[in-house]
Order: structure tokens, then C-alpha cells, then sequence
């Protein structure tokens, strides 16, 4: 059994090893003699999944470790026989707190005390928009939750849906769509000129879904012109052919990270084998757990002395601080325009261990129950 692999797809060999042999290969630039001669393929977001790169091939199980799929063409592995299995919702507690640190650190840039007092529109209401919303909710924000296809789906009997304008009309802006280029709903340039030009200096707009969500050109002709949004991005047109003089002029620009905690990666790993054991019928022994190694930050404790927001902000950000990955993507996109591309996989590829927030054991001493609720409610593990 051969199976070819995205040489960035974490714990490859602990989880496939057993089942074959592996050839490792990069993702951006796989082509079709690589998997001419796989009988499985394994696969991240850089790699579009098709007839051109599968046709004449042995491949019968394709396997993205990734939520989204809009790079592979289903369609034709249905039609062609070959299993297909994604990996959804494997990360979206590593982009909830991609966006939750994101907004601590906004909060304190505008001089807000407490920033539950910022109400936030989330776009999209899948496993990542629905997992914000819940963990903003707990912390007692004012959230709108915008999904026109989920509305329409569940209609009475699911979440109180807004509309986007009520969404936009929010203090944080956060997108959390899948892109789609056809029908009523499609989010290919969403957020055009028009949508651009509502927001004003006062909001804050996230992107951690897919660039394409976004116009380029509209968004940099609106971050020129007066009373211009704070953007935050972490995702791109044309990656890995990013515009540089956008990342100059967005306040935190990331290199599609947003979901790259090591939890987040492993798990994807993870649902992909077990995905893959059971077409193939092998007992799926293996859990994500059993190889994440000891964090290098392990406990934090706070007294009865510690204010509850500035004790939620050193603990959210001894996890993950953006503005680390903003400065690397900075020099990145400093570099001459033939180099920015490979420099952009590069800080993907080589991406600094990140752990997720219940890696971290918090230790709080006489504080109060508010400050414990916090903490919950981020998902730290307490030790009170």
C-alpha cells in the first residue's frame, strides 16, 4: 500500500505508517506523477484535488486533514469511485482562539476595560462560528450570528439568525464562511465595495475563513480612503501570492495559521485515519493524545491580588499572541516579490509550536467566582 502525503500533515508516520508506505511530497507543488502510482492520497488546503491530478492514477481514498474541502472536486472522486473524507470542525477551537486573542488585544488598543462590552457579528455559523459564538456567549457578549443557508435550513427551530447588515452593524466583524462561487448565497467577494465602505474606524474586521471572502481591491481602496475598518487578516487571494501592500496596511496581517495549534493539527491527523482504518476495515487504535508532547508552558498562577481582564489577557496571550505571527509575515512580505511566495509556504511549513488554551493549567487563589467563570469559559484548566 503507497500513500502520498503533504509532507506538512503532522504525526504522518505514528498515524500511517502502519498501514503503508509513505512518500511524503509538497503539497503546493504535488502534481499528478506523484500519486500516478498511490493507492492513497493525503492531503491539506494548498493542494487542488481533481481529474487533472487523480486521472490515470490508483488512488481509491483521498483524505484532506482540514475543515474545509472547496480545493477538492468531490464531484469527480464520487463519480470516479474514490472515498473521499475531510477532517471538519479539527481546528476550530484554534481559530476561536485566534480570534478571541485577536479581540483581547483590540479591547485594550481601544481602551475598553471589559470587552464583553463589544458586540460581535459572526459570519458563518459552522463549526468555527458556532464555537465562537458559544464561547463568546459564556464570557457575556452581545452576539449576532449571520448564516442565511442555515437560517433558511433550520428555519423556527434553530439559532436566532440576523441578517448581515445587523451582523456588520457590530463592534467586531468576524468571518467564518466556506467559499462558494454560485448560487444565492455565494461568498466569493462577499465583501465587496459596497459592504466595505459601511464599516467605519470604530469596527474591527476579521478573516480567518478563505481570502476570496474578500476583494482585494475593494478592501485597499477602502483602508485608503477616509474612517477606514481595523482589519485583521490571516487569509489571502491568491496565496501564496499575497498582496504586500495589503498586509502594510491591515493592523495584523497572519500567513493562514489561524487554525494551526499542534491540538488542532493532530486532530486532523487523527479523523483522517480513523476515516481511512474504517474503508479499509483496520481497528483504529490510535489517539491524537497519546503523542502531544508536555507544553513548555504548563501553569500560570494568579492571587487574589490579580484584576480579572489583565489576568485573562496574560494567559490568553502566553498561548498565542498574533502580533508574533504578524511580525514574521511582515519580513516576509519585505523580501524581493520572486522570494515572497516561497517565504509565505515557509512560515506555514515551519510553523513554531502553538498550544491551545487547555494546555495550560491556571491556578487561582482566592479569587473570585467572575474571574473563575473567565477562565472557564476560555477553556483553561483550573486548579483553584
Amino acid at each position: 500500500m503507497r500513500i502520498v502525503a503533504d509532507e506538512n500533515i503532522p504525526l504522518l508516520e505514528s498515524f500511517f505508517g502502519d498501514i503503508g508506505e509513505i512518500r511524503p511530497v509538497s503539497g503546493r507543488t504535488m502534481s499528478a506523477a506523484d500519486v500516478q502510482n498511490a493507492d492513497i492520497l493525503l492531503v491539506r488546503s494548498v493542494t487542488r484535488v481533481n481529474q487533472a491530478l487523480l486521472e490515470g492514477s490508483r488512488v481509491r481514498f483521498v483524505g484532506t486533514c482540514t475543515i474545509g474541502t472547496d480545493h477538492v472536486d468531490q464531484k469527480w472522486l464520487e463519480s470516479s469511485g474514490i472515498a473521499f473524507s475531510a477532517a471538519p470542525g479539527c481546528n476550530a477551537n484554534s481559530v476561536v482562539e485566534y480570534v478571541l486573542s485577536v479581540i483581547s488585544l483590540h479591547a485594550e488598543k481601544r481602551g475598553v476595560a471589559d470587552w464583553s462590552k463589544l458586540s460581535v457579528g459572526i459570519v458563518g455559523a459552522g463549526n468555527v462560528g458556532g464555537e465562537l459564538a458559544h464561547k463568546l456567549d459564556r464570557l457575556g457578549f452581545n452576539v449576532r450570528l449571520c448564516d442565511p443557508p442555515r437560517a433558511e435550513r433550520e428555519g423556527d427551530e434553530g439559532e436566532e439568525y440576523v441578517g448581515l447588515d445587523e451582523a456588520m452593524a457590530c463592534d467586531v466583524v468576524t468571518l467564518h464562511t466556506p467559499l462558494t462561487r454560485e448560487g444565492e448565497h455565494a461568498t466569493f467577494h462577499m465583501f465587496g465595495q459596497e459592504r466595505l465602505s459601511s464599516l467605519t474606524e470604530d469596527q474591527l474586521l476579521i478573516n480567518t475563513s478563505r481570502g476570496e471572502v474578500i476583494d482585494t481591491s475593494a478592501l485597499l481602496a477602502r483602508l485608503e480612503a477616509p474612517n477606514a475598518p481595523t482589519v485583521v487578516l490571516d487569509v489571502f487571494e491568491h496565496e501564496p501570492r499575497v498582496h504586500a501592500e495589503l498586509v502594510e496596511k491591515v493592523w495584523l496581517s497572519t500567513p493562514h495559521i489561524a487554525g494551526y495549534s499542534l491540538e488542532g493539527k493532530v486532530q486532523g491527523s487523527e479523523m483522517v485515519y480513523q476515516a481511512l482504518s474504517r474503508y479499509m476495515g483496520l481497528p483504529a487504535r490510535k489517539k491524537a493524545g497519546q503523542f502531544l508532547p508536555e507544553p513548555a508552558l504548563n501553569k500560570l498562577s494568579f492571587t487574589s491580588a490579580a484584576e480579572e481582564m489583565a489576568s485573562a489577557n496574560i494567559a490568553i496571550r502566553s498561548c498565542y499572541d498574533p502580533r508574533q505571527d504578524d511580525a514574521r509575515m511582515r519580513l516576509a512580505m519585505a523580501l524581493p516579490s520572486e522570494d515572497r511566495a516561497q517565504a509565505f509556504d515557509r512560515l506555514r511549513r515551519d510553523y513554531p509550536v502553538r498550544r491551545e488554551f487547555s494546555s495550560l493549567k491556571i491556578q487561582l487563589k482566592g479569587t473570585s467566582k467572575s474571574m473563575q467563570d473567565t477562565f472557564r469559559a476560555l477553556g483553561f484548566k483550573l486548579k483553584l
